[in-house]
């Protein structure tokens, strides 16, 4: 779709002199698969992220993956992952999987895209959040922080994101990769948008379990426990933990579908990592 209230698009080699004067109506551009998907009326000048020289989208060290916020999905995909002792990269191919589109989008949206719309189903928060991953953030200042990917999404398409301030890095330490980790997701219709995405995460070192939920709720919700939870445990902290206004409502799902849906997937990740 084009954009006809676009005024200026900033090029790379303007784009660190104009930080310090976002004004609204400014957007970043990346891969632009949401951007140009619909009408912006309210917008009028775009920051082109794809037009900086940045290297590699993906670094790989002992202490973890590194991800550049503008490495799009098809490079994530593509990445293989040279440590043999980490588990729950497996997951990383299964969360591109998820996303409710074809090879033209993999090959043009970005990790950092998904992650910033904030929407429940995006796979990109879901694996994030699994694996305990940090977000480097940059104001139009300058200033950096680094923020828990959980804290990140705060609700449907609402995030922490102080305007023009920018996703850079996306890190998912060695620990969390080398868990065991199972996914269980569900859609409408084949390879559709997640209604439910349920992850569990063991770690064999200390024998503590984390659950993540997303796309049932409006928010990542996790759950932590010292051990694999019995049934009835799982059950009660699902039923007492997860506030009833989080479950989400749309046309892939009503609230008690999906709460009905979450605690059948949860019940079947212990299976599998028991």
């Amino acid at each position: 779709m084009d954009l006809h209230g676009i005024e200026q698009v900033l090029p790379a080699n303007l784009l660190d002199r104009n930080l310090s004067s976002w004004r609204a109506g400014d957007a970043w551009l990346g891969g632009g698969t949401w951007l140009f998907s619909t009408e912006q009326p309210a917008l009028r000048r775009l920051h082109d992220l794809m037009a900086i020289p940045i290297g590699s989208p993906i670094a790989e060290e002992d202490s973890g993956l590194t991800i550049r916020s503008t490495c799009t999905i098809a490079e994530l995909q593509q990445h293989t992952i040279a440590h043999n002792d980490w588990r729950a990269a497996s997951l990383i191919g299964k969360c591109c999987d998820s996303f409710l589109a074809g090879f033209k989008i993999w090959n043009a949206a970005t990790v950092g895209g998904n992650i910033c719309m904030s929407l429940p189903a995006g796979p990109m928060i879901a694996l994030c959040v699994a694996l305990d991953g940090t977000y480097t953030l940059r104001s139009c200042g300058g200033e950096v922080r680094k923020v828990a990917a959980l804290d990140f999404t705060i609700g449907d398409h609402d995030s922490i994101l102080a305007p023009g301030e920018l996703l850079q890095i996306i890190e998912l330490p060695a620990a969390g990769l080398r868990r065991r980790v199972t996914m269980r997701r569900f859609s409408l219709v084949k390879d559709g948008r997640s209604s439910v995405l349920v992850i569990g995460s063991h770690d064999t070192d200390t024998g503590a379990f984390a659950l993540t939920v997303t796309a049932a709720t409006s928010r990542p919700v996790q759950l932590h426990f010292d051990k694999l939870p019995e049934k009835q445990q799982l059950r009660y902290s699902l039923a007492s933990k997860i506030d009833p206004r989080l479950w989400f409502d749309d046309p892939n799902g009503t609230p008690d579908h999906r709460r009905h849906l979450t605690t059948f997937f949860a019940e079947d990740v212990i299976k599998v990592l028991s």
